[in-house]
């Protein structure tokens, strides 16, 4: 019997693709199965019930970022997936995976996002019990709210896709521990007023950026789970950098004086303005908030070994890219990339965040967690 097209495109694959690739014929299915199509892969009929539906048309009315353009020429969410979709097929077929999967995945990832890009999904977030996250919310729009409410019905690894795509475990739960800890075992020592709940200051990112809303969600997560009461005095952005945080560090000195028990920073550059904005003061260090930063840089850690910041978090940078590296070349090659790099549950590669405090500071100063 002849082969139909889509039969002979799942036998291509097989014989080209990567041991490592997805296979259309190996799918996990559909939450309700559906006849195969004679001419399209699954993954080639997800790309076209994700183009054809209502939430891809709405991505060009929805900006990528907060603004007022004047002119015609801006990016939007519209703009934004297709240059994703773009970069994935680039990066699936070098490695020799499916590009058809990774295409459709990238064309939905973003369906459920707001308008206004992140600063919108944080100006949401904060209305809605227990947060809003836009790849949920697209994982939401393809299961439940397309097609008057049946859904889309796309394939298992689709929806994995678009779940997944944000980030894995950040590190800035290690930043709440790192306060948690310091607050239970010590709290005598950071509870200023002795009211028993935790006054804090957040330093924050570039407004709407997905790295500065997750450090800041998962470390405030991390303290309540914790059980630490906790009360936020304010938060503001400093665009990652020192000098900003420093001044808005003084203006929260000036408003709230020793109201403020803990500092958080989405980075260690914004948490040593805040110690530059402290040092102003010419406050003891013995009175000074608790102070925790993120990544582990050069002068985070004299930082922590004079006193001054309580801890960081270690992000092994260059074992990623080293991690990264060996995992493509192996894939290249057609190796097993398991003989590669050291692989979790058979798929991922992990390396863990490490917590950096003066007890196992001369580690990192070293060169290495």
């Amino acid at each position: 019997m002849e082969q139909t097209i889509r039969e002979r495109t799942e036998s291509l694959e097989r014989q080209t693709l990567s041991p490592r690739a997805c296979l259309s014929a190996s799918s996990k299915g559909r939450a309700v199965e559906i006849a195969p199509c004679p001419m399209r892969t699954c993954f080639q009929r997800d790309i076209d019930r994700v183009v054809h539906c209502k939430s891809f048309r709405r991505l060009k009315h929805k900006t990528q970022v907060f603004l007022q353009p004047e002119g015609d020429h801006y990016r939007t969410r519209m703009t934004h997936t297709l240059e994703v979709s773009r970069i994935a097929r680039t990066m699936a077929r070098g490695l020799a995976l499916n590009e058809d999967l990774a295409e459709a995945a990238a064309l939905a990832h973003d369906l459920g996002h707001t308008p206004f890009g992140h600063a919108g999904e944080r100006a949401l977030s904060r209305m809605v019990e227990g947060g809003f996250r836009h790849y949920e919310q697209s994982l939401r729009v393809v299961d439940r709210l397309e097609n008057d409410g049946a859904g889309l019905n796309l394939c298992h690894e689709v929806r994995d896709g678009i779940l997944c795509h944000t980030a894995g475990r950040p590190a800035d739960t290690l930043e709440g521990q790192l306060v948690a800890e310091a607050w239970t075992s010590e709290p005598e020592r950071w509870d200023d007023n002795g009211d028993g709940i935790l006054q804090y200051v957040m330093l924050e990112g570039e407004p709407g950026h997905q790295d500065s809303l997750l450090r800041t969600e998962h470390s405030v997560r991390t303290l309540t789970a914790a059980g630490v009461p906790m009360e936020k005095l304010s938060n503001n952005a400093a665009d990652w950098q020192r000098g900003p945080a420093r001044l808005r560090m003084q203006r929260w000195l000036e408003e709230f004086g020793d109201q403020i028990e803990v500092v958080l920073s989405n980075n260690d550059d914004m948490a040593l303005g805040a110690i530059d904005a402290l040092k102003e003061t010419g406050r003891p260090l013995k009175d000074w908030p608790l102070i925790v930063g993120i990544d582990a840089t050069a002068p985070a850690l004299e930082a922590v070994e004079a006193g001054q910041l309580y801890g960081t978090v270690f992000n092994d940078s260059r074992g990623q890219a080293q991690a990264i590296l060996d995992l493509a070349m192996a894939l290249c090659h057609g190796e097993d990339p398991a003989g590669a790099v050291e692989l979790v549950d058979g798929h991922y590669v992990w390396l863990p965040y490490q917590l950096v405090t003066r007890e196992n500071l001369a580690l990192f100063q070293q060169g290495g967690g």
